[in-house]
């Protein structure tokens, strides 16, 4: 089995133990965009619809509902804070895409797939533009993406995926005039269907938004249950509503029907110090594009507005259980990996620390892209499995949640990528070990360049195949 170019290419161990001594273990997002406190919910209240859920689904449900309906009263309840867990943890990348790639579109979608793709586009266009339109302080970045190949095989896969107007082929000398790293030998440019936020000021400016626009918004005030009809409970108070959308992610649902529908695998993220412009002169990256290689087990990165890089990805933790637990996010072994592979992709920048490292869960499901449905006589709406890819996905799932609340067939609720649902999980411990079997096929490939063993064929075959 051959070795990859992070093996190839290690850097010292002093320079990665170096790297991460003065890094917290705290997520810079959050810290770097603090809100004041929502009040929690107490006492008996009712509403037009209630929101489950404080992270970007959630916001831009009641949001939207508000624009479509402003004497609609919106409550949105979240356990605890506005933006804490996946949205205001993640990479920041603001892809177009809602089925987790083309490949992954193509094999489970193929008949509706350029629909979506343009649907896609056309979703982040109105992020955008509602973005602009209200003003909202997000650090908004309409730069592009390059994949980028770090092994030979994978040269022909962006070749080959180099269609239309908006992508370009760049060859070994072409990549390394956007970003200089050792590691690339082409990338593949995508001009517009990728843009960058960060993500804990986007969902303050989407709060914001919302109580700008008259939403309700409680914080602290986890939902218990529900009961007759659509009654919520939370520990200090009741809220009675006559719609909700449930916007709960990588966390356990509270319908019975969709807790094996997905599961909690961990991502990891170092963010390092501000370059200084000597050392962001020596790798270039003047265009600012989102970054990320073509393996199975893939690295992503991208500058922030005070040019420090965020690099994560690689590692894919799943935990026996399926639990989403704050121990699980301190994982030395991941961090030591990802500040090798960093330096490894830029060993120029050797002497440079990470302040902050994090993780947080991804609401994985078995087709990889989000999942949607209704339930008690379609009052109760749910939208959920974005499996890492939610950033702009979620403003098209709360678009369909309001669709399917209000009883409206539209192009959206008619599509089979709304109609259709994941295959559930297995219970443990047959969940744990097809996961985790998974990960090390799809390991074992990149190490054989590309070629997918007799297990991720027959994944492939049965319509559960994932490639990144």
């Amino acid at each position: 089995m051959s070795s990859t170019v992070f093996e190839r290419q290690r850097p010292d161990a002093s320079v990665v133990a170096h790297a991460l001594a003065p890094a917290r273990q705290e997520v810079f997002w959050i810290e770097d965009a603090p809100g004041d406190p929502y009040p929690r919910l107490k006492g008996d209240i009712g509403c037009d619809l209630a929101v489950v859920g404080g992270g970007y689904t959630g916001l831009w449900t009641a949001l939207l509902a508000k624009r479509e309906n402003p004497d609609a009263r919106v409550v949105l309840l979240e356990g605890r804070r506005i933006g804490w867990a996946a949205s205001g943890r993640n990479g920041g990348f603001c892809e177009a895409s809602l089925t987790h790639g083309d490949e992954n579109g193509r094999s489970r979608f193929a008949g509706e797939f350029d629909r979506l793709q343009e649907l896609g586009m056309a979703n982040l266009d109105e992020i955008e533009a509602t973005i602009a339109e209200l003003g909202l302080d997000a650090d908004f970045e309409r730069n592009g993406a390059i994949d980028l190949a770090t092994e030979p095989h994978q040269v022909e896969w962006l070749r080959e995926a180099a269609q239309g107007p908006d992508t370009r082929f760049l060859d070994a000398e072409a990549v390394q005039a956007e970003v200089h790293s050792p590691t690339y030998l082409a990338g593949l440019l995508r001009t517009r269907d990728s843009a960058l936020v960060h993500p804990a000021k986007l969902a303050r400016a989407l709060a914001r938004a919302c109580e700008a626009a008259g939403v309700e918004i409680f914080e602290r005030s986890p939902v218990e249950g529900i009961g007759d009809g659509t009654t919520l409970y939370t520990p200090e108070g009741v809220l009675r509503s006559k719609r909700t959308a449930l916007a709960t992610n990588v966390f356990p649902s509270l319908l019975k029907r969709n807790r094996l529908a997905t599961v909690p695998v961990y991502d990891y993220v170092l963010m390092t110090e501000p370059l200084s412009a000597e050392q962001l002169a020596s790798i270039g990256w003047s265009g600012r594009q989102g970054l990320g290689d073509s393996a199975n087990q893939f690295h992503y990165y991208r500058l922030t507005r005070d040019n420090r890089i965020l690099f994560g990805g690689y590692d894919a933790i799943y935990h026996f259980g399926g639990r989403v637990r704050e121990r699980y996010e301190n994982r030395p072994e991941t961090f030591g990996r990802l500040a090798s592979h960093f330096f490894t992709t830029f060993p120029q920048l050797e002497g440079l620390t990470f302040t902050h490292r994090w993780a947080g869960a991804i609401d994985t499901c078995s087709r990889f892209c989000a999942f949607f449905g209704t339930a008690r006589g379609g009052t109760v709406a749910y939208a959920t499995g974005y499996t890492g890819l939610g950033v702009a996905a979620t403003h098209f799932g709360a678009q369909v949640m309001l669709d399917l609340l209000a009883g409206r067939s539209t192009e959206r609720t008619e599509l089979a990528m709304v109609r259709s649902r994941p295959l559930p999980f297995p219970p443990e411990p047959a969940a744990a070990i097809g996961i985790n079997l998974t990960r090390w096929s799809l390991d074992r490939a990149d190490h054989r360049e590309g070629e997918r063993n007799l297990f991720l064929r027959t994944l492939d075959a049965v319509g559960l195949g994932f490639d990144s």
